[in-house]
């Protein structure tokens, strides 16, 4: 199980940190990442991290902006969302059980927790 929180209002330029706690699994055996959905479109991946962290995938959209962490101590994965902008509005997933980066960008896990709303509007 994933359960994620963090998401809520913020104005273009701001930042959130959303965080996302596994259980029920062993949380550092897997890679995790972060999935957003905006209105009337499709999942969009942005972000995961291996197991045992490493080099992160970020997608172009987001990349210098966002940043993925995991503390595996704590079963927790967070998102560090900076200089926000209107268009990464949307309800964002944390989800597990994927094998490559190539999976991440397609949105292909296996696992997926619930969303948290994000939404960026002055």
């Amino acid at each position: 199980q994933l359960q994620a929180s963090g998401g809520g209002l913020a104005q273009p330029g701001e930042s959130l940190r959303l965080s996302c706690v596994g259980s029920g699994f062993t949380f550092g055996n897997y890679a995790i990442g972060w999935v957003r959905q905006a209105p009337g479109k499709e999942r969009e991946g942005v972000s995961c991290l291996k197991h045992d962290g490493g080099t992160p995938w970020y997608s172009d959209s987001v990349k210098g902006r966002f940043t993925i962490s995991r503390d595996n101590a704590k079963n927790t994965v967070y998102l560090q969302m900076n200089n926000l902008k209107p268009e990464d509005t949307g309800v964002y997933y944390c989800a597990t059980d994927v094998r490559t980066y190539t999976a991440c960008a397609r949105a292909d896990y296996g696992v997926w927790g619930q969303g948290t709303l994000v939404t960026v509007s002055s």
